[in-house]
């Protein structure tokens, strides 16, 4: 059975941009689907609005301008990476229009909990990257080690220092818990320091998830575009 056609709106991860969900647009479109891929203040095409201010708080605002302003609703709200964190503040502030949430090899904050909370292990290494440049910014971590000579050239031609407050921003959440269902799909092609397990884990064992595995690094928008499609369409169906 076709699903119904419904409104992806993606919250991006780290150093990244809506421009690297290019490849997911034809197949979004071919499923008879819409993604909407923002790209938060400070990187990609917005890169020129990078300031030290920038926290998470601002790409919570930006996602939630985008909503506004084209006027989206039954929205499935997909995070990946950092962007878990992003659409976690956004699902909490728009509630009414987000029916779905979907965090893709993503971080699940609670109440109270920064990206660095979750990820101790990367807190003193980026802290030392954003001294050693210009104070408030990191440089990239690399791409996934599998990922094609020709989209790696793409990427790091593309790819923004990110502002360390986004990594340092306590997620506050005004409702508790979301309430609307919740999907992880955990990238199974783990590197080491697996900082997503956490999350798989969480959601194998706690109510009110459904869990996927995709054999695939932690860019499947990049390296496994097909089969990422193919869980977001069983997801919605």
């Amino acid at each position: 059975m076709a699903a119904r056609a419904k409104t992806f709106l993606l919250c991006h991860g780290a150093w990244s941009g809506g421009w690297s969900w290019r490849k997911m647009h034809p197949l979004m479109a071919q499923a008879g689907h819409r993604l909407v891929a923002p790209t938060y203040t400070g990187l990609g095409e917005r890169s020129h609005l990078a300031s030290p201010a920038v926290d998470l708080d601002t790409h919570i605002q930006d996602i939630l301008g985008v909503i506004k302003f084209e006027d989206l609703d039954d929205i499935v709200l997909l995070g990946h990476s950092y962007g878990g964190m992003v659409a976690t503040g956004v699902a909490d502030r728009a509630r009414e229009r987000v029916t779905q949430l979907i965090y893709l090899d993503a971080f699940v904050p609670r109440d109270g909990q920064s990206l660095f909370d979750l990820n101790e292990g990367g807190r003193e290494p980026m802290r030392k990257a954003a001294a050693a440049g210009d104070g408030y910014r990191i440089p990239p971590n690399p791409p996934p080690p599998d990922t094609p000579q020709a989209d790696l050239d793409w990427l790091n031609a593309r790819r923004i220092n990110m502002p360390i407050k986004c990594f340092e921003t306590k997620l506050k959440l005004q409702h508790g818990e979301p309430a609307m269902p919740r999907s992880y799909i955990y990238c199974a092609r783990i590197p080491p320091g697996d900082v997503f397990g956490q999350f798989a884990r969480r959601a194998r064992s706690e109510q009110g998830w459904r869990y996927f595995e995709l054999d695939a690094s932690h860019a499947p928008n990049v390296t496994a575009p097909g089969a990422l499609m193919k869980v977001l369409h069983e997801i919605v169906a």
